[in-house]
């Protein structure tokens, strides 16, 4: 028999479907994955807004994580909205009791449009029972700015905090620069080897000038978590990750959708065949 290549995504619900476990959900099927999903919040927002955030109790969470992975089990996992403390401390300790597949942490504190995703209290949380048990977490540079207490925003920055940020527990770090100036911007990685030493390899990439970028960390994030599940390796991973991502930002460009920041196109490979 056949075997699914399975990626779980322990996230909030997105209610307009850019982001979140929507956006994850859609980008493991669109890679080749079987998706499964812990819910940690439910949000209600749109392309402009979110307007209400409900916390899904911790042991609720405990419970979704050991149905699914007492049973199915995840060649690879993506963790995004945590929340609070509470999430943070039970998403943790369900990871370490089942010991699955490698680990994507994309630590989502605020959303496109401002909203806070992640309470302050849950930042030290996230730090201390979550980063040490991931392969690879994968920061923007405001999220970095904030787990590191300095300002991170220019390209000289990013190795330098990249590397610091290795110092909280995870394997590699991809330290993401969508939020530089200019045409074009750069995603550093930096992986710690098993003799200690420290790689950097920088993955430069084209900006699009598009609105239709809601749902970015969540799409790239769970892009390596799927590759990872296929059994590439992480800078492999990545680096297809980043191929796609750039891929569904040029679909998503060509579409409206709502009236604010729209989402990527996840299935732009399958529909331009669709159409051919």
């Amino acid at each position: 028999m056949r075997k699914y290549r399975r990626a779980l995504t322990i996230a909030g619900s997105d209610s307009g479907g850019g982001a979140g476990v929507q956006a994850d959900l859609k980008t493991f099927s669109a890679l080749g994955c079987y998706g499964m999903s812990v819910i940690t919040a439910i949000t209600a927002q749109n392309t402009h807004e979110v307007t209400a955030v409900h916390a899904v109790p911790a042991d609720v969470i405990t419970a979704q994580l050991d149905a699914v992975l007492s049973d199915i089990g995840a060649d690879a996992i993506k963790v995004g909205m945590l929340f609070s403390p509470e999430i943070a401390e039970a998403v943790g300790a369900g990871l370490r009791k089942w010991n699955a597949g490698p680990t994507v942490v994309d630590p989502v504190m605020v959303s496109k449009s401002g909203d806070r995703l992640l309470t302050e209290p849950a930042v030290d949380a996230l730090k201390e029972h979550v980063f040490p048990i991931a392969e690879v977490i994968t920061p923007n540079l405001p999220e970095a700015s904030a787990l590191l207490s300095r300002g991170v925003a220019t390209r000289d920055d990013m190795e330098p905090a990249a590397r610091d940020l290795l110092e909280t527990g995870a394997r590699a770090v991809l330290l993401k620069g969508g939020h530089l100036d200019g045409d074009s911007a750069a995603d550093v990685l930096v992986v710690r080897g098993l003799d200690g030493k420290v790689m950097s390899r920088c993955f430069e990439f084209e900006r699009i000038d598009t609105p239709n970028t809601h749902g970015t960390g969540c799409t790239l994030s769970s892009a390596i978590a799927s590759f990872l599940a296929r059994g590439e390796s992480l800078e492999a991973a990545v680096e297809a990750a980043r191929a796609y991502m750039q891929a569904a930002i040029a679909a998503g460009a060509q579409y409206e959708l709502g009236h604010g920041l729209g989402p990527v196109h996840h299935f732009h490979a399958l529909w331009q065949e669709t159409v051919r």
